[in-house]
């Protein structure tokens, strides 16, 4: 059962966004001497069959065009008048069949009131449509979405329909901007994040209280996939679910189609189950680690807690302009120490800080900006430089927080051979490492600890609920309530 219930979908959220793109490219536009006419103009996503076949795969919106329009159908295109500031909506015209195999074929007001925008017309009339609006002079100017996404390194696609080249278009303005217009949230963007953070941690701790050992792995993911759409509505998620066990916990990104969360986990072994899900567009994503028997071993522990010394201290060091790059090499360090002091490394912390020996244990980046998608937009613009060091050359932003970001903290230690090995041969590396005690952890795999933080005014706040300490997660794992009575 659960205790929540899935809130109201405040259109108002999307309107806002509209706004602050709107004040934010007029003001770029008055800052370089341009004239305030033209149109922002976005495609949204298309529906896709599997391969050649007639299965229609689930649709999700793409994602700029989520935050301004909120549009759930596909093969829609949006426009916002950069000089009366109203928003347009055009939609496919279906065909006459659609109303039999797909439903009512519903008229251009629902979606004007449904969406909150001032104007909806049919694909089929963009062109007419643009020159009767436009005011200025010379052709109709659209401000078009092209830019690169500096997690996956693709671009996104400019809108493209029959007759645009009758159209001045402009391929640079647009992305930066409205990137950058992602990275703040907003109270309402805030609240949606928040729930998808509640039903989240409320399905991981739903995990946690049915796991035994003899288990498949894809069925704690199948627990909190219900868990999250039977009480939250979270039919999509928020990436691929990561069920590690044992071993597979040392795979970063384990779950993929090679490596499909299939194994049968043991009596010992330790989970680490990465998942997050989404509601209508903006995503959570949390990490728990936990062994599967519901009782931490003393390496179990030695490894965890140095990883949660970690993950709080970050926490409590976060604020407004402290910078990015510093946050994971405290983690770093931090665990370093732990490693050290359970007489797995050996020798003087700052001298393996400066080997990047923290790489080995921990190769990704500390954290991620997280909103309508989980790696969310903004990490590196302009001017702000990506680490070349191993590990720091991982992170997703090397960006100074500012209040109003969404970021995750999600240190972890993991023996990897493949990094491990090579680190331990190494002659400005190898005097590090304890190997008769590295020995007991070759087949340990690894923890994560991931949280949602908010950053605030004076600090951060955790939109994360679960349980942490190894105590509360042995109390909640032997029926304990969460969170516990006083």
């Amino acid at each position: 059962m659960s205790s929540l219930s899935p809130p109201p979908i405040p259109m108002e959220l999307h309107a806002g966004n509209r706004q602050k793109l709107l004040d934010s490219i007029r003001r770029h536009l008055s800052n370089s001497n341009c004239s305030l006419d033209g149109f922002v103009f976005l495609q949204g996503g298309e529906e896709k069959n599997r391969y050649c076949t007639d299965h229609t795969e689930l649709f999700r919106q793409e994602s700029y065009f989520a935050y301004l329009f909120a549009v759930r159908e596909p093969d829609f295109y949006g426009a916002i008048d950069v000089g009366s500031g109203k928003s347009i909506l055009f939609i496919p015209r279906l065909p006459d069949d659609y109303a039999v195999w797909l439903g009512e074929i519903k008229p251009l007001s629902h979606f004007k009131e449904t969406y909150m925008v001032d104007m909806v017309f049919y694909v089929d009339e963009i062109f007419q449509v643009f020159n009767e609006q436009f005011k200025g002079s010379g052709k109709p100017l659209l401000y078009l979405l092209h830019g690169l996404n500096t997690d996956s390194s693709n671009f996104s696609k400019p809108a493209s329909f029959e007759g645009i080249e009758k159209f001045e278009t402009d391929l640079t303005t647009l992305h930066p901007i409205l990137a950058e217009c992602r990275v703040i949230k907003s109270s309402l963007e805030l609240q949606l994040i928040q729930f998808a953070n509640d039903i989240s941690s409320e399905a991981h701790i739903e995990v946690m209280r049915r796991v035994t050992p003899g288990m498949k792995e894809y069925q704690m993911e199948s627990m909190f996939l219900h868990h999250s759409y039977m009480y939250g509505g979270c039919r999509h998620c928020s990436y691929t679910c990561i069920c590690a066990t044992g071993d597979n916990s040392a795979v970063l990104h384990y779950g993929h189609a090679a490596a499909p969360n299939d194994r049968t986990f043991e009596d010992g072994d330790l989970a680490l189950l990465d998942m997050g899900a989404e509601y209508h567009f903006y995503g959570s994503d949390i990490t728990c680690s936990f062994p599967v028997n519901g009782k931490f071993t003393s390496d179990q522990s030695l490894i965890y807690n140095a990883v949660l010394d970690a993950h709080n201290s970050v926490i409590s060091a976060m604020k407004p302009g402290v910078n990015w790059v510093d946050m994971h090499k405290l983690a770093e360090k931090i665990i370093l120490e732990s490693l050290k002091k359970g007489s797995i490394l050996t020798g003087d912390v700052d001298d393996m800080m400066v080997q990047r020996l923290g790489a080995v244990f921990m190769p990704h980046g500390l954290g991620h900006f997280m909103g309508i998608d989980t790696h969310d937009t903004g990490g590196y613009p302009k001017g702000v430089e990506r680490p070349k060091e191993p590990g720091l050359k991982s992170l997703r932003t090397a960006r100074d927080l500012l209040e109003g970001m969404v970021i995750t903290v999600e240190p972890g230690c993991y023996f990897i051979k493949a990094l491990l090995f090579p680190a331990m041969e190494n002659a400005t590396t190898s005097k590090f490492f304890n190997r008769e005690t590295i020995e007991r952890f070759r087949n340990f795999g690894g923890v994560r600890i991931e949280s949602d933080l908010v950053v605030t005014a004076n600090g951060c706040e955790n939109m994360t609920n679960v349980p942490r300490k190894t105590w509360e997660i042995e109390a909640v794992m032997a029926g304990g309530p969460w969170p516990p009575t006083k």
